[in-house]
């Protein structure tokens, strides 16, 4: 397999897809390559939905959809058992969690208790259910997609559980060219049902384990150490960024670094996955004017590179 080929190949059909946008698509793909569960935070209507099938359906993975709304049980996620007269005994039903790609739409609106019953999962890639450890599929990834807090009827994700997210990406309003051709262009759906699966579970291992093969030079790890203490210093955020938050850091740096045809890390590697890895991890102290990204932004241009 030509690795940097299967890449572009990668990007390249997603921006088919979704147009105007291939900052967050190569972002998307970079997640995935890291082994990184996404959250794809907007309003409704820019394509978060959209963007989450053609991933699925690109990465050739079997995926499941569930709505999340405020009824949503966690039973309704991980799955039942039902008591078969057939063989007097329960029988586990598997619930949609049980698949490869699961796309959590809207998952700000179900409530805390069904959040919830996503963490072990996104975690451990297993859940415990009724006293007994099930492993999930493998390759698991969760890609969520969530509106923001001030729309009606949404719960705030706690942060233990933001905090599995590898990347949280915003796509924004298309620019006026890229709204032009959505306008004219094919319905989105049809789109995506038409699009092709460009890896194998087989090669998708392979690019992840490449992925961990880049390297990391000791000053460039210096460098991400000084961002690590620079959040925890408590002249930007409230609370600065755990070793786990760091580990997250460096994988997806190394994955993006791979996108670029490089097998080691490089400072704007780094700096060009900072702020959707960490933002959403961290709340800006009392006096800061801006929000948790362009604080971000803020404290990388203040850090200098040794």
């Amino acid at each position: 397999m030509d690795i940097q080929a299967k890449l572009t190949a990668l990007v390249n059909q997603l921006n088919t897809v979704i147009v105007g946008k291939f900052d967050q698509t190569q972002d998307c793909v970079a997640c995935l390559l890291a082994g990184g569960h996404l959250l794809i935070e907007d309003v409704p209507g820019v394509g978060k939905t959209t963007l989450a099938h053609a991933l699925a359906r690109t990465f050739g993975l079997q995926f499941s959809r569930v709505q999340f709304t405020s009824d949503l049980m966690p039973s309704d996620l991980l799955g039942v058992s039902v008591f078969e007269r057939s063989q007097e005994a329960f029988v586990f039903h598997p619930g949609p969690l049980f698949t490869q790609v699961l796309l959590a739409d809207e998952i700000n609106r179900a409530s805390p208790k069904t959040q919830s019953a996503l963490l072990e999962a996104m975690e451990e890639k297993q859940v415990s259910i009724d006293g007994q450890t099930r492993p999930l599929p493998s390759p698991f990834f969760v890609i969520a997609t969530q509106n923001p807090m001030d729309q009606v009827g949404t719960y705030a994700l706690p942060e233990s559980q933001l905090d599995r997210f590898l990347m949280c990406l915003s796509l924004g309003y298309p620019s006026r060219e890229a709204e032009r051709q959505l306008l004219g262009g094919a319905d989105r759906r049809e789109l995506v049902e038409a699009l092709p699966s460009l890896l194998s579970p087989a090669e998708l291992l392979l690019l992840q384990n490449q992925v961990l093969a880049v390297h990391t030079s000791g000053p460039l790890l210096d460098y991400v150490q000084d961002l690590l203490a620079a959040t925890r210093s408590g002249s930007w955020f409230v609370q600065g960024l755990s070793p786990r938050a760091g580990i997250a850091v460096v994988r997806a740096a190394k994955a993006r670094a791979l996108l670029s045809g490089r097998d080691y890390v490089a400072p704007d590697d780094v700096r060009a996955i900072l702020p959707q890895t960490i933002a959403h991890r961290l709340v800006p102290s009392a006096d800061a004017n801006r929000g948790a990204r362009a604080q971000v932004q803020a404290m990388l241009d203040a850090v200098p590179l040794q």
